[in-house]
């Protein structure tokens, strides 16, 4: 039974079983029929992608066709500014990729994107729908204070708590677009430690500065505000929040991304280090006074990993079809 099993995963791990599986779903597409059959092939081709791609084993939350990113009508585009629907399928896909990462979380675990500096819109994911269900017609669009502006395709609300941290770095900083909140397991357990993210990492050293917030529960008052813009400065890009994890900034959605995805690879070696180590005592911590605090540009960070987004969520199987516009 167990070489039987071991023959059967070995099969399913297979390059070109994989191929051959995706051979057989574009043909069953291309014929337009037998959608049984092409719905069991697509819940396997879901399955195996989702435990085997790039290493991360978060299984997939649904299985079955998977919903298109870009679900925007395509002929009315006169309630969008220039670029517009492109910022909704851009978030729709970062959600779709915290999904595949594993950085999902249930309570106030939030991405969101600055489309109108001059009136400050902002869009979101609202509340009740998990993060593989996003798509470019169901986020909602919301002003500073969280009033809806455009509720999207559901009829549901968004989180105001959640949404707080959002509001208040956008009040204090004009040029952040994107803000990524994170508190998984690594990111919620460093958010913890007195010495904050240590300088043991490739990863780390790519963050530059990091902020450090008392954080509270809440962003609201003025005074809070106040504080935080001090605390961020004019360059941080990572702010971690005592015991509730991290965010990352970006002047793009590319480059929040870029910060976001270092500071939980910096997370995730930093408490695999503290066990080893048994101890901070214990680490080689690199002088920061002989590394430089980044290995690329920001020219790099804002565009380059803009550029494998799609790629990412498209070779997962994610997205349905391409997220840019036509």
């Amino acid at each position: 039974m167990m070489e039987q099993r071991k023959r059967v995963t070995q099969i399913l791990q297979s390059p070109a079983f994989r191929e051959d599986l995706e051979c057989r779903i574009q043909e069953q597409m291309k014929k337009g029929h037998n959608p049984t059959g092409l719905l069991a092939l697509q819940q396997i081709a879901d399955y195996i992608m989702a435990n085997s791609f790039l290493g991360f084993s978060s299984p997939p939350l649904r299985l079955g066709m998977v919903s298109p990113i870009n679900d925007l009508p395509g002929a009315d585009t006169s309630s969008y500014v220039k670029g517009e629907k492109l910022t909704y399928c851009k978030l729709a896909s970062l959600y779709r990729l915290a999904d595949l990462f594993g950085w999902a979380h249930l309570e106030n675990t939030y991405i969101s994107v600055r489309i109108s500096k001059e009136q400050d819109h902002i869009i979101i994911i609202p509340r009740g729908l998990s993060f593989s269900e996003a798509t470019a017609s169901n986020l909602v669009k919301v002003n500073i204070i969280g009033e809806v502006v455009d509720q999207g395709s559901t009829n549901l609300k968004i989180d105001h708590t959640g949404f707080s941290p959002h509001a208040a770095i956008y009040s204090t900083c004009p040029d952040v677009k994107c803000v990524i909140h994170i508190h998984t397991l690594a990111t919620a357990a460093v958010s913890s430690m007195k010495c904050g993210i240590l300088p043991i990492s490739q990863e780390s050293l790519i963050l530059g500065d990091v902020a450090y917030y008392n954080y509270q529960g809440s962003l609201d008052e003025q005074e809070e505000r106040i504080q935080l813009q001090k605390v961020l400065g004019p360059s941080c890009k990572v702010l971690v929040l005592s015991n509730h994890g991290v965010v990352a900034l970006g002047e793009t959605t590319e480059e929040a991304f870029h910060y976001i995805f270092n500071v939980q690879m910096a997370c995730e070696i930093q408490v695999q280090a503290l066990v080893g180590a048994g101890g901070v005592e214990n680490l080689l911590v690199l002088d920061l006074q002989k590394y430089k605090p980044s290995t690329c540009t920001v020219a790099q960070r804002k565009t380059y990993s803009g550029e494998k987004i799609p790629y990412l969520i498209n070779g997962a199987g994610k997205t349905g079809y391409p997220h840019v516009e036509d």
